[in-house]
Parts: structure tokens; C-alpha cells; sequence
């Protein structure tokens, strides 16, 4: 059970970091100091340490101050005395983090009395008992670090809670970037051509850090999946039914975290496919769709004849209809569901639906449903990236998307695409 308890802590750890991140995509960057507090309080009282902090490096004058911090009821700050420290202070964790490695002491009383301005007289009056320091690194050069103390008791960090904190430390670095290319961009308003560049930029930059953070959250995410697998193969003999429910339930969010990773890879993915766009067919893109979904019994997808051929890339147009026909299928509440497929010829675009008779969405969840991890409920193992996914497709090729819908009776989609000249 102890090994249930460290993989459940794990999750929750995961848990919070995509909470954290997916506050960084969606919030206006003129926040990003409260953000930045909050996610420091949010990991630092995850941790169970008792200061969190962020310290910029200067090697042009071989100092590093402390930018932002964090304290625990009763801890005092420290803020005010960490500005323009030497380097030559520190030299023990900047050796670990010019190698890209964490700075970790379980207990400083432990250290060696190295002197006045060693590292264990420069600790100790601070009350610190444990600390850990990660490394923030900004296009392959050091910048700084992130860092956790603990005061009160001594603290321990596994490896795998290291390399989540390497994560939180590699979306620090993204979302400080991205702050500062906004500042940018407020500094050149009356610049409009320089003002677009900046903004395509920043919008790049958006794309890489959804790219990497989900990227590298893949790999303890396998990990806990094959530790719990292996436990549950290695004990099925031993153990009942009920032993294996709370292991299916690790592996049901296992399931769920990764249908979100692959959401926001794929999110950050749709503006930047290097393949050209073609002339497509919506009559074979439709008839592949199908073919790779799983249709019950009871539902009857029917697909409008003669549908329009248009420039664009397969990929893209088949995230569309995908998404719109699953959630279709997966809404359907009825003996005898049905799901239409179908376009109306504009004077200028085509106007394509996807309709169905299912549970139907509230009016007030119109224009929600298409924000980035919104879902109609919270169950299942969806990621609620889908009709994002969607609306971003549609947006770039300068279309418009809407929802018609009466609770009970269905719902339609409707999307625009440009007709191709």
C-alpha cells in the first residue's frame, strides 16, 4: 500500500503542474506576478517545504538576487537580504547547475564548517534544515533557479519528484519569455509591422511550451503506468477483486492524464504542420473518419452526399470531424441515436454541420465549450481539448464556428470554411 501512496502523490504532483500550466496558457500575461506567487505557493506547500523562491543570475557582475518568494505561516521572508549576492558564495550549487543538475542537501547540519562564508554559515542562519535547488535554463544558457526550503523539519525529494520540479522549472523560464515578449510588443505599439512580427512570435513561443511541458510530462506518466501494471500481473493471484480497485483507479487517471498530454501536443500542433495544403476531397477525408471509429449499435451516423472538395490539410479537417462526430456518439442518450453530417453551398464559404439528438447543452455553455480543458462534465477520461482543437482549425482558415442546441432534443454544430478560388 505504501507503493499505492507514492504513486497517488505522483499523480496529484502531475495533477497540479497541468492545473499550473493550463492557468499559464489561459491568463492574461499582465498577471504573470500573481501567477508566479501562487504557483510557488501551490508547489511549495506540495513539497511540505517552507520558503520557495526564484533567483535570477547576473555573470556580468557575478551576482544572482532573489526575484520572487514564498513563505510558510511563521517563516520569515528573506527576500530583502538575497539582492546582488556574490556567485563565489554559492559556488557549490552553480557548479551543479552550469552541469544542468539539481542542488540538493537533505540536512545541512551534516555539511562540512567550511569557514565564515561557507555554504553551511550562509544556510544555517537562515534556519535552514533541508533545501533543494533546480536550475532554470533559457535557450541552453543558465538564467537562474528555482528553490525549496525547508525550516521546520528535514525534507526529502524523490527522483521522480525532482524531475517534476525540472518541469515547473522549464515553465517558469516559457511563461517569463513569453512576458517578456508581450513587454515587447506594449514598448513597439506604434510599430504595426514590427507589432505583428512580435505577436507571430509569442504565439510560437506559446505553441513550444505547451509542446514541451506536455512532452516531458510522457515520461513518469509511463513510469507509474508500468510499475502499476507489473504490481497488479505480479499479484493477481494473490490479492481479490477489491484489492486491484484502487490500482484500476491510478490507471483510469493515468489513462486521463495522457488523453490530456495528447490533447495539448496535438493543440500546439495544428498551426505548425510543415505538410502543404492540397485540394481535399470531404467525401474520402468523411469515409476514413468513420472507418476509424468505434460506432454502438444504436447510433446512426449518416454522411450528405456530393460534399465539397477544398483546399486545406487532411489532418486538420479530420481533427474536425472527428472530434464533432465523437463528441456526438459519446452525448447520445437516446434507443435510436442519429448523427448527420452536411453542408449548405454559400456565396462565398461552405457552411458544414454536424447534428445529433442527444442530451443537448445549455445555453450558457455556448460559447465555454470551446475553451481549452472545458468539458460538460467531469467524468470519463476525455481531455476537454477536443472542440478547442476544433475552433483553432477553423480559425485558422479564417472560418467561424457556433453551436445550436435544446437540452434533451440535440445539438448542432455549425462551421464556415472558404470557398477555394
Amino acid at each position: 500500500m505504501e507503493k499505492d501512496k507514492i504513486i497517488e502523490r505522483h499523480l496529484r504532483f502531475q495533477d497540479l503542474l497541468i492545473s499550473i500550466s493550463t492557468k499559464y496558457i489561459n491568463s492574461d500575461l499582465s498577471d504573470i506576478d500573481k501567477l508566479i506567487r501562487e504557483s510557488l505557493q501551490q508547489i511549495g506547500e506540495f513539497v511540505q517545504s517552507d520558503r520557495s523562491y526564484i533567483f535570477s543570475y547576473d555573470f556580468v557582475n557575478n551576482t544572482c538576487s532573489n526575484t520572487y518568494e514564498w513563505c510558510a505561516k511563521d517563516i520569515e521572508p528573506e527576500i530583502e537580504n538575497l539582492q546582488n549576492i556574490p556567485i563565489d558564495y554559492i559556488t557549490h550549487w552553480l557548479d551543479a547547475h552550469k552541469k544542468g543538475e539539481a542542488f540538493y542537501v537533505e540536512d545541512v547540519s551534516l555539511l562540512e564548517d567550511d569557514g565564515e562564508f561557507g555554504l553551511r554559515a550562509i544556510l544555517e542562519p537562515q534556519g535552514i534544515k533541508s533545501l533543494i535547488t533546480i536550475p532554470k535554463i533559457k535557450n541552453n544558457e543558465l538564467i537562474g533557479f528555482i528553490g525549496f526550503d525547508s525550516v521546520k523539519r528535514l525534507n526529502t525529494y524523490s527522483k521522480n519528484e525532482q524531475e517534476i520540479l525540472f518541469v515547473y522549472a522549464n515553465m517558469l523560464v516559457n511563461v517569463i519569455q513569453k512576458k517578456e515578449y508581450e513587454e515587447r510588443i506594449k514598448a513597439q505599439e506604434n510599430k504595426k509591422e514590427e507589432l505583428l512580427k512580435n505577436l507571430s512570435k509569442q504565439n510560437e513561443e506559446l505553441n513550444e511550451y505547451a509542446h514541451v511541458v506536455s512532452h516531458d510530462l510522457k515520461a513518469p506518466l509511463i513510469n507509474i503506468h508500468t510499475l502499476v501494471s507489473w504490481f497488479m500481473d505480479d499479484n493477481k493471484e494473490a490479492l481479490d477483486k477489491n484489492a486491484f480497485k484502487p490500482l484500476e483507479q491510478v490507471l483510469f487517471n493515468v489513462e486521463k492524464m495522457d488523453f490530456l498530454i495528447k490533447g495539448i501536443l496535438d493543440y500546439s500542433t495544428i498551426d505548425k504542420l510543415e505538410q502543404e495544403d492540397k485540394l481535399i476531397d470531404f467525401n474520402i477525408i468523411l469515409k476514413e473518419v468513420l472507418q476509424t471509429m468505434l460506432t454502438p449499435d444504436n447510433i446512426q451516423v449518416t454522411i450528405q452526399e456530393n460534399l465539397p472538395s477544398l483546399n486545406g490539410n487532411t489532418w486538420r479537417f479530420k481533427q474536425v470531424f472527428q472530434n464533432l462526430i465523437q463528441n456526438a456518439i459519446k452525448y447520445s442518450d437516446k434507443k435510436n441515436g442519429v448523427v448527420e453530417v452536411g453542408c449548405v453551398e454559400k456565396d462565398t464559404h461552405y457552411e458544414f454541420f454536424v447534428k445529433d439528438n442527444g442530451i443537448g447543452i445549455k445555453a450558457d455553455y455556448f460559447d465555454k465549450i470551446f475553451r481549452v480543458f472545458t468539458k460538460l462534465e467531469s467524468t470519463g477520461s476525455s481531455s476537454g481539448i477536443g472542440l478547442s482543437i476544433v475552433k483553432k482549425i477553423i480559425s485558422y482558415y479564417k472560418g467561424t464556428i457556433w453551436v445550436e442546441s435544446q437540452e434533451g432534443i440535440g445539438s448542432t454544430f455549425y462551421f464556415t470554411l472558404l470557398k477555394t478560388t
